[in-house]
C-alpha cells in the first residue's frame, strides 16, 4: 500500500488531510513538526511526503534538504498559506515535486499525489533498469587472458586514447567498449554505437555526420549525425572493418581537425569526441587488400584490445554460465535452474564457433528443455557443440 506522511503544526490540517488520503484508500501518518518528520522519515519508508513550509524550529524546506541525504527519498509535495513565487521555485529547485498552496484543492491534491507516485515509480523503474543493463554489461571471467583484458581497460579508460578493440563475432568487444566509456571522464555524456557492417554504404556518411534538408532525394529533414550526438562523450564504430573507403576518409579527417560537415551543407561543425572502435577483421591484411585506408587505422590503434575466444579462456564457462543462468532466470521470472558439474565440464569440452554469444544461447536452450536440473544428457542432446 502506499504510504503518506504528512508533516504540519496545525492539527486541523493534518487530521483533514489524513480523512481525505485514508479515503482515497493510502496509508497515512503523521508528524506534528519537521523534527518529528525527519525522524519518522529515517525510520520508514515513505511514498510521498506533504510538507508545509512555515513551521517552527525546523521548516518545511530544511527538512526536505534533510530528506535527500537519506537512503529513501520521498516524493516532497509542499503546502503553504504563505506561498510566494520564490519560495515554490526554491522548493522545487531543491527536489520538491511540486508546491500547492493552503487551502488545497482537493482535486489539485489528489492528481498531483498521483503523478508524484508515477514519477517515483518510473524512476525507481529507471534504477531496476540501470542495474539489469549494468550487469549485462559486466565482463565475467578470471583466466589470464581476460584478466589482462580487464587491466588494460583500467590503465586505458580515464585517458582520451583511440582504442582499436579485435576479436572474433561474439567475444565481448561492445562490451569492452561500454567498459572503457563508463569508467572515462565522458561517462556522463553520451556512449554513441553505429554497427558499420549494418548500414548500406551509401547511408553511412548520412548516419555519421548527417546531413541536410534536400541533400538527396530521401532528404525530407534535417539530420543529426551520430558525431554530433556523440558531442562530449564517446562514439563507437562497431566493425569498422566494413566501412567504406570513402566514409574512412571522412571519419579521418574527422579525427585529424575535430570537425564534421553534414551531408550536402557547407558549414564545419565542432566536435569534441572519443573514438573506440572494434572488428572482427584483421585491418593490416585488410590494408595490404587496399580495402582499408593505413592513415586511419594509424588513428585509431593508438591503443589495441584483443578480445580472446571462448576456446583461449574455457576456465571461465563456469561463471559464465552461472552469470546466464541467473540472467535469464531474471528475465523469465522464474528461479534460477541448477546445473550439474559434470554438465558444466561437458560444456568446458564444446568447440564454441559463436564465442559467448553462442554459450549463452546454448544456456537458454538448455534452461527450456531440461527438467529441475540441467544434465551432462541434457548437453550432448541439446547443446549442439563440437
Amino acid at each position: 500500500m502506499t504510504t503518506i506522511l504528512i508533516i504540519d503544526d496545525e492539527k486541523s490540517i493534518r487530521h483533514t488531510l489524513r480523512e481525505i488520503l485514508e479515503y482515497e484508500k493510502y496509508d497515512v501518518e503523521e508528524a506534528e513538526n519537521g523534527k518529528v518528520g525527519l525522524e519518522r522519515l529515517k525510520e520508514k519508508d515513505f511514498d510521498v511526503v506533504l510538507c508545509d513550509v512555515k513551521m517552527p524550529e525546523m521548516d518545511g524546506i530544511e527538512v526536505l534538504e534533510a530528506s535527500r541525504t537519506l537512503d529513501h527519498t520521498p516524493q516532497f509535495i509542499m503546502i503553504s498559506a504563505h506561498a510566494t513565487i520564490d519560495t515554490a521555485v526554491d522548493a522545487t529547485k531543491k527536489g520538491a515535486y511540486d508546491f500547492i498552496q493552503k487551502p488545497p484543492d482537493l482535486n489539485r491534491l489528489l492528481l498531483t499525489i498521483k503523478n508524484a507516485l508515477d514519477k517515483s515509480n518510473l524512476i525507481q523503474e529507471t534504477k531496476i533498469l540501470k542495474k539489469k543493463v549494468s550487469k549485462s554489461l559486466e565482463i565475467v571471467g578470471e583466466s589470464k587472458p581476460i584478466l589482462e583484458v580487464k587491466e588494460t581497460i583500467e590503465k586505458v579508460a580515464g585517458t582520451e586514447a583511440r582504442v582499436l578493440i579485435t576479436g572474433e563475432n561474439g567475444t565481448g568487444k561492445e562490451l569492452v567498449a561500454n567498459a572503457l566509456h563508463k569508467l572515462s571522464q565522458r561517462s556522463k555524456k553520451a556512449l554513441v554505437e553505429v554497427n558499420c557492417a549494418a548500414i548500406p554504404s551509401e547511408l553511412i556518411e548520412s548516419e555519421l555526420f548527417g546531413h541536410e534538408k534536400g541533400s538527396f532525394t530521401s532528404a525530407v529533414k534535417q539530420r543529426i549525425g551520430k558525431f554530433e550526438q556523440a558531442d562530449m562523450g564517446t562514439l563507437f564504430l562497431d566493425e569498422i572493418g566494413d566501412m567504406s573507403l570513402p566514409a574512412q576518409a571522412k571519419v579521418l579527417r574527422a579525427l585529424q581537425e575535430g570537425r564534421i560537415t553534414r551531408v550536402g551543407g557547407e558549414k564545419e561543425i565542432k566536435v569534441n569526441v572519443r573514438v573506440l572502435a572494434a572488428t572482427n577483421k584483421d585491418l593490416k591484411e585488410e590494408i595490404k587488400e587496399k580495402r582499408f585506408r593505413e592513415d586511419l587505422y594509424h588513428r585509431l590503434s593508438v591503443i589495441v584490445i584483443k578480445v580472446p575466444p571462448l576456446s583461449a579462456r574455457s576456465e571461465d564457462i563456469p561463471l559464465l554460465v552461472d552469470k546466464f543462468l541467473q540472467d535469464i532466470a531474471s528475465d523469465y521470472g522464474t528461479n534460477k535452474k541448477e546445473i550439474a558439474k559434470d554438465a558444466v565440464e561437458q560444456l568446458q569440452k564444446g568447440k564454441w564457433t559463436g564465442n559467448i554469444r553462442e554459450l549463452r544461447n546454448v544456456v537458454e536452450r538448455l534452461i527450456i528443455m531440461s527438467g529441475d536440473e540441467i544434465t551432462a544428457a541434457d548437453v550432448k542432446k541439446y547443446a549442439d557443440i563440437q
